[in-house]
C-alpha cells in the first residue's frame, strides 16, 4: 500500500484513550491549517467507534469553530446522546489546546428497507474518458510558495478527474457547478465504517470551491481568504471509495462574504450514494496583494 493511503487510514484509525476519548494527528496537505475533512473524517470515525456495529452512519452535522494546528494532535470527546430502537446519535467535540475546534454530530440507523427514488446523474463524459490533471510548469512551480508546492506537488491518497478543468492560478469566470470524477488511488478494506469516513474526508474537497467559479477567484490567490463554516453529509446507498465516484457540485447562492455550495455524489453506474453541503467564508482582502 502506498505511503499516502496508508498514512491517511493511520488518520482515521484513531488511539482510544478512554471509552469516549479519542487521539487523532494531522497531516500537512499544503493547506495552511487543518484539512477540513480531515477533522471531520475523524470525528466520524470516534463516533463510530461508540456505536453498534450493526447500525450505520446516514447523515452528519458539523461546526468549525477554530482553524486547526496541523502541528499538535486533536482529542475527540464523544458523547452518547441517545440509543434507541432503530436509530443512535453521538454528539463529538474535536479539541486543541484546550478549545473546541469543531462541534460535530452523526445520526446512526439500523438497516432497513423502504421506498426509492434518486435524481439521475449527470451526463459527463466517463472518467476513462478524461486525462489526469498536467503538472505545472517547473518556472511556475518553483515561484510557489512551500505551501502550495505542497499543495500541487503531493502525491495524496487520492486521483481527481475534472470534467471542466481550470486553471487556479488564473481563474475565469464560469457558472457555479463542477462535476469531478475522484477515487483513492489504491484498493483498501471492505468495511462500510470506514468507507463512510473516507467519503467524508474527500467530501471537503472542491466544494467551497464552487462558489468562487462565478467569481474567477481561487484559494490559492493571497488575497482571497476561504474557511468551512459547515458542513452536512448524508449517506444514502453503499459506494466505494477506492471505485471511481462523480461528486457533481453547485453553489445556488453568495452573500454577507459567505459562499452556499451543494454536492451530490454518485458511483460510476449512476446510484446516489451521498449528498453534502457546506456553507463557506468567501472574502476578498483589501490588504493582500
Amino acid at each position: 500500500m502506498s505511503s499516502a493511503v496508508e498514512e491517511l487510514l493511520d488518520l482515521l484509525r484513531l488511539e482510544r484513550l478512554e471509552d469516549n476519548l479519542f487521539r487523532g494527528q494531522s497531516r500537512d496537505i499544503g493547506t495552511r491549517f487543518v484539512f477540513g475533512g480531515q477533522v471531520l473524517g475523524q470525528a466520524l470515525s470516534a463516533a463510530q467507534q461508540t456505536v453498534d456495529g450493526a447500525r450505520s452512519a446516514h447523515s452528519l452535522h458539523g461546526y468549525f469553530l477554530r482553524a486547526g494546528d496541523i502541528d499538535h494532535p486533536i482529542i475527540f470527546n464523544v458523547e452518547r446522546t441517545r440509543d434507541g430502537g432503530s436509530f443512535s446519535v453521538r454528539r463529538v467535540t474535536a479539541i486543541q489546546h484546550g478549545q473546541p475546534i469543531l462541534n460535530f454530530s452523526a445520526s446512526f440507523q439500523i438497516s432497513e428497507s423502504g421506498f426509492e427514488h434518486q435524481l439521475p446523474m449527470p451526463s459527463v463524459p466517463a472518467p476513462a474518458d478524461l486525462k489526469p490533471a498536467d503538472p505545472l510548469p517547473d518556472e511556475v512551480y518553483e515561484r510557489l510558495p512551500i505551501k502550495l508546492q505542497r499543495w500541487f506537488g503531493n502525491s495524496g491518497p487520492f486521483e481527481f478527474r475534472q470534467v471542466y478543468p481550470r486553471d487556479e492560478l488564473n481563474p475565469p469566470k464560469r457558472p457555479p457547478f463542477q462535476h469531478v470524477w475522484f477515487r483513492l488511488i489504491e484498493r483498501v478494506p471492505d468495511d462500510p465504517a470506514l468507507q463512510r469516513a473516507l467519503l467524508t474526508y474527500s467530501s471537503d474537497f472542491h466544494l467551497i470551491g464552487t462558489a468562487m467559479l462565478p467569481h474567477g477567484i481561487s484559494f490559492l490567490q493571497g488575497n482571497v481568504q476561504v474557511a468551512s463554516l459547515d458542513h452536512a453529509m448524508w449517506f444514502h446507498r453503499p459506494f466505494r471509495v477506492d471505485e471511481w465516484l462523480l461528486y457533481s457540485c453547485d453553489s445556488p447562492t453568495a452573500q454577507g462574504a459567505r459562499g452556499l455550495a451543494r454536492g451530490m455524489i454518485y458511483s460510476e453506474q449512476g446510484r446516489l450514494v451521498a449528498s453534502t453541503a457546506q456553507e463557506g467564508l468567501v472574502r476578498l482582502r483589501a490588504d493582500k496583494g
